[in-house]
Order: C-alpha cells, then structure tokens, then sequence
C-alpha cells in the first residue's frame, strides 16, 4: 500500500530523489578523499556535515515540519488537485500543492496559501469525497394554524423539486416555538457537483411563501408597539399594532437555475496566474 501511493505521488518521487542525488554526492565525495589520502579530512567532512544539518534543522524548524508534513499529505492524499476542501475556516479548491504549503482558491477567487503543517494538524474537511450535502430552511408560522398540514406542504414542495435527493429523505420539523410564531426547519439533501444547496434553499423558500400565502397560513413577524402620548394627559397611552406588509407575485420556479459552481471555481482555479510567477518584490 505505501509502495503504490509513493510511486503514484509527484512529490513523493521528487523528494525521493533529491535525498538519492544528496547521499550519492557524500558518498562519493567520501570515497574521493580516501583515495586520495585525506581520510582524516573526509572524516572531518562528514561530521562537519552533519553538525550543519543539526544546525540548519533547528534553524528552520517551521520549513522542515511543512516538508515533512508535505511528504505525509502526499502520502495518505486525504485531499486531491480540484478537491473541495476546508481547512481552519478556509473553504476552496485545492489548486496547487508544494512542499512548503497548498494554495486553495475560495468562492470569491481569492488564492489563499496554508502552510503544509498547518494542514496537516488540523482537521480536514473534503467536501467533494462526499458530494451529497444537508441543507436546511428555517421559515416561521403563526399559532393558529394546522402544524401538521404545514408539515405535509413542506414535505410536498421539497418531494416534489428534482434537485432534491429522495434519499436520505427531506425532513420538515418543529425545531422551536418563537414569541410569536412556531419555527420550522427544513431539512434536505443536494447533490453539489450537481446542483447548489444555496440555489435549491432559496426556491424552496419562495415556493413555501407562495404556498402558505395560497393557504393563509399565516407568518407573522415580532410584534412591533407605537406608544402615541396624548398632549392632553401624559398618563394616557395609546399602543397601536403595525402589521408586517406582505407583497405576493406570482413566479414560476421550474425553469430556475439550480446548477452547482464548483465547476467555475475549478476553471478559475486552472485560469488564475500562479502567485509564485510574478515579479520579485525584492
């Protein structure tokens, strides 16, 4: 198992190499002294060199752990090129791996560069391993109305959209009861290589506004109160209720664009200049 994913790994072969290349030169430079009868120097040579290498370790602790750390990621691969991933907060796909750190590309184009060793002492988030992905709707209802006949248009409207997987299958649930209304969240799976569970979300609450609105299903928000003081009597008070204004227009959702972006993430990724081939800012 090690021998395939080091033979398979880029960096792996290089770094295997230059160790190679490193030790052949000692020694046979080695040898070159002792043949020509400077044992004693050659001997000093390679103690030398190694007390060097000692120093030069503790000198540059950071950039040998991001080596190391690249060699084991290059290794185990929990992650691969075009990978979604997210890691110490950072969210982007993994556009290019080094031996001192990876550079990701967020969803706003941004080039983001993680050392290796942070990388590899955090946890590791692969959104892509698994491309099907929980979203959820959080929408409130009034008091009044029929819980269970809420439920079941939930259930409806998410069943019936084609974005939406059937399994695991979507959930409408009583998550909390509010001042004034009785909270629903909504639960249900995407496939994002596919479709977008933030495209697919926001369908889904304008088809639930719509329905409910057809079904006088009631949404009402906080109540807000106006005290009006009377000139005549300031220990009167009037308090008056604003209702919240609601618009209804109605929309088609069939034709809606759902489709995933992280396929134009991806292409930006492969499109966007390298920051390591710009111009020396020294």
């Amino acid at each position: 198992m090690f021998y395939q994913k080091a033979n398979t790994s880029k960096l792996v072969q290089l770094v295997v190499r230059r160790i190679i290349s490193v030790f052949i030169i000692l020694i046979g430079l080695y040898i070159f002294l002792r043949l020509a009868g400077l044992t004693q120097f050659a001997v000093a040579l390679l103690s030398g060199t190694g007390v060097i290498g000692l120093i030069v370790g503790f000198a540059f602790k950071d950039i040998a752990e991001s080596f190391l750390s690249s060699l084991l990621l290059s290794i185990q691969r929990p992650f691969k090129l075009g990978d979604i991933i997210e890691v110490v907060g950072f969210v982007g796909v993994v556009n290019k791996m080094t031996i001192r750190a990876t550079t990701l590309v967020d969803f706003n184009g941004d080039h983001i560069q993680l050392p290796n060793a942070t990388i590899y002492k955090n946890a590791i988030r692969n959104l892509t391993a698994n491309p099907n992905i929980r979203s959820s709707v959080d929408i409130g209802v009034g008091y009044d109305v029929d819980l269970n006949h809420v439920q079941s248009i939930a259930m409806e409207i998410m069943q019936s959209h084609m974005a939406i997987l059937n399994e695991p299958e979507p959930q409408a649930l009583l998550d909390s009861l509010g001042p004034s209304t009785c909270n629903l969240k909504l639960y249900f799976w995407v496939n994002s290589e596919i479709d977008s569970p933030l495209k697919v979300a926001s369908i889904i609450r304008k088809q639930l506004v719509q329905s409910f609105l057809e079904n006088n299903i009631s949404m009402p928000d906080d109540a807000r109160e106006r005290i009006i003081l009377n000139s005549g009597d300031s220990n009167q008070t009037q308090s008056t209720t604003i209702p919240a204004e609601v618009t209804h227009r109605k929309a088609e959702y069939i034709n809606e664009d759902t489709s995933s972006d992280h396929d134009e993430i991806r292409e930006q990724a492969i499109k966007a200049r390298d920051p390591e081939e710009g111009n020396n800012i020294l």
